[in-house]
């Protein structure tokens, strides 16, 4: 009888091993290929490209360079507190795939890493830029710097920013009031601290957890 019941066993055993692999095909998510990512507005370099030293500041004071970089997939984005809607939108979305991350799998989210760079360091103190940065996740980092600082990383990832003096009513220039123009990109740097790609405006969640997924599975 003894091998009549190890042979059940065993068969019992691989019957379980089948249903799993059958379960784990369905219902896995489909890591994306480069061209979808592309067909999504997600843009990889050909060739990862290594930052020059530079050294920001976070909202809590401390050192932002190349090493805090280093050991997560961040997504970094250049803007500013008083933008009306692409800024808020877009840190928003970020938010939004961040918790996503969170809910599916906490030990792979916690590899993401939300960055906002502001662009306008002369009214985004780091008090106001900090709470603005967390009201879209309690995880994410602001930083800042003196625009010469935040200029030449920008640079280095293919990010533009400008002053743009503001109208009045009449329509006349405010020299005392001004706003921001700057690319909406949405910028990857891979756990080397390497500049890895973007993604372009405007952003999904689900775009930006894809983009995720496909680059830390194939790293």
């Amino acid at each position: 009888m003894k091998p009549l019941h190890v042979t059940i066993a065993l068969c019992l055993g691989f019957i379980a091993v089948v249903v799993g692999l059958f379960v784990y095909s369905v219902t896995r998510t489909p890591l994306l290929s480069d061209e979808a990512l592309r067909e999504r507005g997600v843009l990889l370099l050909p060739k990862p490209r290594e930052l020059s030293a530079f050294e920001l500041q976070t909202t809590d004071g401390e050192i932002f360079d190349v090493s805090a970089l280093e050991g997560h997939w961040s997504f970094l984005f250049f803007g500013f507190t008083n933008c009306p809607d692409v800024c808020p939108t877009s840190m928003s979305v970020l938010g939004q795939a961040y918790r996503q991350l969170v809910e599916a799998n906490p030990e792979a989210a916690a590899k993401f890493q939300g960055v906002l760079v502001s662009v306008d360091p002369e009214r985004d103190s780091a008090a106001k830029l900090g709470e603005y940065v967390r009201a879209f996740s309690p995880a994410f980092i602001g930083v800042r710097g003196d625009v010469r600082e935040i200029a030449e990383l920008a640079t280095q990832v293919n990010v533009a920013f400008a002053k743009v003096p503001a109208r009045n009513a009449e329509g006349e220039l405010d020299p005392d009031s001004y706003t921001m123009d700057h690319t909406a990109n949405v910028v990857i740097i891979n756990p080397k601290g390497h500049y890895h790609g973007f993604i372009k405006y405007p952003q999904q969640p689900d775009t930006i957890v894809s983009a995720f997924q496909a680059l830390d599975a194939n790293f």
